[in-house]
């Protein structure tokens, strides 16, 4: 298992059963050949932030791919929280995988994943803002008028929708949940969309990717939410496989990625629609990259504990 404690962070947060001898923050490959891991199946999941059915679809193409140049079968693995990818990869059963911005630091120093790219438009503009939004109508105008209410996160190792807006509610705002305004959970950035949406909630934190395309596919329209806040641009989505997976097999995963041609797939339909345009993946480093992320993580106190 593995938990999100609100704990002083240590400098070296990585689980010891990992190793990371050339300080990149991300754990190296047994360095003895019998700790490798070489599935016949590989197994993928990309981040459970929408339906897992309507992305099982979105993926198939790559996933042909993905097992073309690596020659091994691949399973599309839906699944239904961030908790259960990331004790999936922790107990060996995830060899590849999309984990959301937020859970990225505890899948690589819990799960030993090994982030190294992410999608980005063609000439490498990438990432998405957190967004607090709200309905026409609701009496929220501005983010103090979230007091008294209640505020929908999605769930605590979400950055968007969660650690982000915690922290700037307090930072900035000097609002406390559980005192200022009542946090309640709905799992997804969908959940929270389609909440505010129907008035169910008064005001929601979430990624403006996944409402740009939610809004793309009619499901929501723009007009049924505001936006009261917008953040700085995070990283997003960040791909990567198991730190023990046989080097030459990681190898051919990353080579996966980097050659998969997006014109005309359903990969390109459904992530083009974002903002930047998502149409390749770029090559990442988790120590660049998520640095940004690792600031709020510290300043919200979040320590990546496994247990």
């Amino acid at each position: 298992m593995f938990a999100v404690r609100h704990i002083a962070l240590t400098a070296h947060a990585m689980d010891p059963r990992f190793k990371d001898a050339n300080g990149d923050l991300v754990a190296d490959a047994p360095t003895d050949p019998k700790q490798w891991i070489d599935p016949a199946t590989l197994v993928f999941a990309y981040t459970p932030v929408e339906d897992p059915a309507v992305y099982a679809k979105v993926w198939e193409g790559f996933v042909d791919h993905l097992a073309k140049t690596t020659g091994k079968k691949v399973q599309f693995f839906p699944v239904q929280s961030n908790a259960a990818q990331l004790e999936a990869m922790r107990a060996g059963r995830l060899h590849v995988a999309g984990f959301n911005t937020g859970s990225n630091p505890l899948a690589v120093n819990c799960a030993g994943f090994v982030p190294f790219t992410m999608m980005a438009s063609k000439d490498n503009r990438f990432g998405y803002e957190m967004e607090i939004i709200t309905f026409p109508g609701s009496g929220i105008d501005k983010i103090e008028d979230i007091k008294g209410k209640r505020l929908a996160f999605t769930s605590e190792t979400s950055n968007s929708g969660y650690k982000a807006p915690s922290a700037l509610l307090r930072e900035q705002f000097k609002m406390e949940a559980g005192k200022d305004y009542t946090p309640v959970f709905s799992g997804k950035h969908d959940n929270s969309i389609l909440g505010v949406a129907n008035k169910d909630y008064p005001a929601a934190a979430i990624a403006n990717s996944v409402k740009v395309r939610m809004e793309a596919r009619g499901v929501v329209k723009p007009e049924q939410t505001q936006v009261i806040y917008k953040s700085q641009t995070f990283p997003t989505t960040g791909y990567g496989h198991v730190y023990n997976l046989k080097p030459e097999l990681a190898e051919k995963v990353k080579q996966a990625f980097f050659s998969y041609n997006w014109e005309g797939t359903a990969l390109a339909a459904e992530f083009n629609k974002a903002e930047p345009p998502q149409e390749k993946f770029m090559p990442i480093t988790y120590k660049q990259h998520w640095q940004v992320v690792r600031d709020i993580d510290q300043a919200m106190s979040v320590s990546y504990a496994c247990k």
